[in-house]
């Protein structure tokens, strides 16, 4: 129940901070341009919170946190006295309604750049993307690439961390071949691989974009020894101690912890004889692991410990931070890569390159919200900018319910001379609406099934 709250608060929080970036883009440059607005609300429904400014615009904090408006003055609305219809935002001139309208959209790119400027300041901690193993007769193995060689570009996009890497070799989905650019082991030299990606098949909802490629990541090794112990689990009730080292499981030796996890997995309710290594002394336990249901319905057991991690050699890691000023490319070309990134996922969407089941809806949001507040501020940011560059790609969608769909009118209008008839508009804003209501309800189909 605790978790259910923490993601609706978390997912309230940015909805909110993005909502209230977007309509500021439209209010901010609809007053430039001299339009009177009336209203500004973040939230639909029944307002909890008014106030009107010495402007006398009324800012609204509304009940049902789902979206926002600017409402700005409009003969084509309501009557406007005749001193003020110069304030109307239908008596201005095209490129000023045009800029009013693409200043939503550009007000959320702008605060994607900002949240990233914000997390590179602060520094955030990563490694280096370096190739741990390669699967054999893979598309990397097959394209040359190796272990312990470093991905340093994808398609000419900079691959300083596997977040990078992942989606850039995510934005090549429903491609014929993807160009990286490696440096071999101890070697600065970079060369280019190309990957033939013809045979390509991934689900992003089942599968990493790396494995499916034979690819996996670099990381320091596993040991046998228990490191962690939870409370209440069948571990400690057989008595398990840290620093215990695995030897053998029902007298079968034991050489790595994927052997572990295989035994305990694959034995709920059922007793196995551990051998360990104590202090120097061999001892034998009997352990039952607990049973979990997956969803699935599978029935697996877990034990409730954890091995010890051996550290990353301190020439892996890397963190990135960045002064003020330079912070501010870096962030510009984060936010740049995940507009193109964004936008290529929606064309693919609409070609077909891409399954509508992998469209996510609130539900899933509302899990990445709370799941990055979790971490911490500067991976609740980078979830922010993510979710706001999404939010003006899909608003500039040239769906007349959306911003891109009131520009599309306008480009008509800029060709023909003449405003499209409040017909056209009409039946537009219907088809639109139908469209937008039915891919809601697709991404609210995708979100219940991975419940």
């Amino acid at each position: 129940m605790m978790s259910i709250l923490w993601n609706l608060g978390s997912f309230i929080l940015a909805l909110g901070i993005l909502i209230a970036a977007h309509e500021f883009g439209h209010f901010w440059v609809a007053r430039r341009c001299g339009v009177y607005v009336e209203r500004f609300s973040i939230g639909f429904g029944k307002s909890l919170w008014r106030k009107v400014g010495k402007d006398g615009t009324e800012y609204t904090l509304a009940m049902i946190p789902l979206g926002g408006y600017v409402k700005m003055l409009d003969e084509r609305v309501d009557d406007v006295p005749a001193d003020k219809k110069h304030m109307a935002f239908n008596n201005k001139p095209l490129w000023q309604r045009s800029a009013i309208v693409a200043a939503g959209p550009m007000a959320n790119f702008m605060f994607a750049i900002f949240a990233y400027w914000v997390v590179y300041l602060i520094g955030i901690p990563a490694v280096r993307p370096i190739i741990g193993e390669v699967a054999p007769q893979s598309i990397a193995a097959e394209a040359g690439i190796s272990s312990g060689m470093e991905l340093k570009s994808i398609s000419g996009i900079k691959t300083a961390d596997w977040e990078s890497a992942n989606m850039a070799m995510i934005s090549h989905i429903g491609d014929k071949e993807m160009v990286i650019t490696v440096t071999e082991p101890n070697n600065d030299y970079e060369v280019q691989r190309t990957l033939n990606l013809s045979s390509w098949s991934f689900d992003p909802e089942s599968e990493r974009v790396l494995t499916t490629l034979g690819i996996t990541p670099y990381s320091p090794a596993i040991t046998l020894s228990i490191s962690q112990l939870v409370d209440g689990g069948a571990a400690i009730d057989a008595g398990f101690r840290l620093n215990d080292k695995i030897v053998a499981i029902d007298n079968t030796p034991i050489s790595q912890w994927k052997e572990v996890v295989d035994a305990v997995r694959s034995h709920p309710e059922q007793v196995l004889l551990f051998e360990l290594e104590r202090e120097g002394q061999r001892v034998s336990v009997t352990l039952t692991p607990k049973s979990k249901k997956l969803a699935n319905d599978e029935l697996i057991g877990y034990a409730g410990f954890a091995p010890e991690v051996e550290a990353w050699p301190e020439s892996y890691r890397i963190n990135l931070q960045f002064g003020p000023i330079e912070a501010v490319g870096k962030a510009t070309e984060k936010t740049w890569q995940l507009v193109t990134l964004t936008f290529d996922m929606v064309t693919k969407l609409v070609t077909g390159d891409v399954a509508l089941k992998n469209l996510s809806g609130p539900i899933s949001i509302a899990k990445g919200a709370g799941m990055t507040a979790d971490y911490g501020l500067v991976y609740f940011l980078g979830f922010l900018a993510l979710i706001s560059v999404n939010l003006g790609i899909v608003n500039l969608l040239p769906l007349p319910v959306l911003d891109g769909g009131h520009l599309m009118y306008f480009a008509i209008e800029a060709v023909t001379r003449r405003p499209v008839s409040e017909r056209v508009q009409d039946l537009g804003y219907r088809v639109g609406s139908a469209i937008l209501v039915a891919l809601m309800a697709v991404a609210l189909f995708n979100d219940f099934t991975r419940l």
